[in-house]
């Protein structure tokens, strides 16, 4: 296979909801030759496996998932953008330049800007730490919806769901349309909602997977130290997600430790001039409107870029302290004009969130009502402009 050359104005790596909305504003203002690469084979990212209503712009998001997806898709092409699907981001041959593979052969694209939309993906039982034997029946949520709606495949008769997010109710729903009894859902939470009809075992963890050739039962164990067996021939790990950052990780672009996603400003630029990134690349999985909203507001930026604006130099860094776990964007080059996203690993309620640097107070509220684990805060961005560009790292706590 020969390897060939070829020049774009931005290259977008991610056909989903990010990538998508962001190639189809960048497109129709005439940036250029945009184009965007999708390992899979199909475009539209995680939506595209989902049946359920939800998805499309607030206040009415009526629209399956499937149907966003195949519409963002439609968008992207009718705008200009050239969506090339089952072409994967090997590496990087230099500051603005990837390798790619495909069944066409290897290729070498540079760009004058790239994009990382490369979405989330949830880690498997091995990367959880569950011992035990290695049987069939052992599954995440996109394999779940992968195996039931793409391939028709039966998944087995009873099923424990590991997770009490809104990713493992749609979970549930997908294992009873497949015809699978749900046994229980597992959360280490002390609180969670329960799905009608399916037992919720909170402050829960598996301890163990049993069964030779298929998985036979479940060992949980209770915070309190209680212990059981529960029967099952498949388990469904979900709501672990974190940022696929192997393509930013090998180009040397700095993660940052919180979301363990790329670092960035609040204009979706990271630390190597050039790249920007964009949606569940930088912070796990959100909802789809949220982060076509990124993709569709990094194109600003990235046409400032196209036409010469400087690449700014690193600003204070913003540090969250537990139980939050991370905030985003994670640097500040400038003042913010859109809500910084947060996240707690624990749920609270009325908590009162501050925001210092040096010492000094930047912003302060309570929060109305109760913070969950599995869904982020949205801090408005007007303080971000009383940061001093030159001071310490900015600290975000709550309490």
């Amino acid at each position: 296979m020969n390897r060939t050359g070829v020049q774009v104005d931005v290259l977008v790596v991610g056909a989903g909801p990010a990538g998508l909305a962001l190639a189809a504003r960048l497109a129709a203002a005439g940036a250029g030759r945009v184009e965007v690469l999708e390992r899979e084979q199909d475009a539209g990212g995680m939506p595209r496996h989902l049946h359920h209503g939800g998805f499309g712009r607030p206040p009415r998001p009526w629209l399956r998932g499937t149907e966003y997806a195949r519409r963002a898709v439609e968008a992207a092409v009718a705008a200009g953008a050239e969506v090339r699907t089952g072409v994967t981001a090997t590496g990087w041959t230099g500051p603005l330049s990837l390798e790619t593979t495909s069944p066409a052969g290897l290729e070498r694209i540079t760009a004058r800007a790239v994009v990382l939309a490369t979405g989330a993906r949830e880690r498997p039982r091995s990367a959880r730490l569950v011992p035990g034997s290695r049987p069939q029946g052992v599954l995440t949520t996109g394999e779940l919806l992968q195996s039931v709606h793409r391939y028709g495949l039966s998944v087995g008769r009873r099923a424990v769901v590991v997770g009490a997010e809104p990713v493992a109710r749609h979970a549930v729903g997908t294992l009873r349309r497949a015809g699978t009894y749900v046994v229980a859902m597992i959360t280490e939470h002390p609180r969670a909602v329960a799905v009608p009809g399916v037992p919720l075992l909170t402050a829960t963890t598996v301890g163990e997977l049993r069964g030779r050739g298929r998985l036979t039962g479940v060992v949980v164990r209770h915070r309190d130290g209680r212990a059981g067996v529960l029967a099952c021939d498949t388990v469904v790990f979900t709501g672990d997600w974190i940022p696929d950052h192997e393509l930013a990780r090998r180009g040397g672009v700095p993660l940052d430790p919180g979301t363990r996603g790329p670092g960035v400003d609040a204009s979706f630029r990271t630390a190597t001039p050039g790249v920007f990134a964009v949606g569940n690349a930088l912070h796990g999985i959100e909802r789809a409107a949220t982060a076509a909203g990124e993709g569709a507001a990094a194109a600003a930026p990235v046409l400032a870029h196209l036409a010469g604006a400087p690449w700014p130099a690193p600003g204070p860094p913003l540090e969250v302290r537990a139980p939050l776990l991370w905030v985003t964007p994670n640097r500040l080059t400038g003042t913010a004009v859109r809500p910084l996203l947060l996240r707690s690993g624990e749920r609270l309620t009325g908590p009162v969130v501050t925001v210092t640097q040096d010492g000094r107070p930047l912003w302060r509220r309570r929060v109305v009502g109760p913070v969950s684990p599995s869904r982020s805060l949205r801090l408005p961005p007007g303080w971000t402009a009383r940061v001093d560009r030159a001071g310490g790292p900015v600290v975000v706590d709550i309490g």
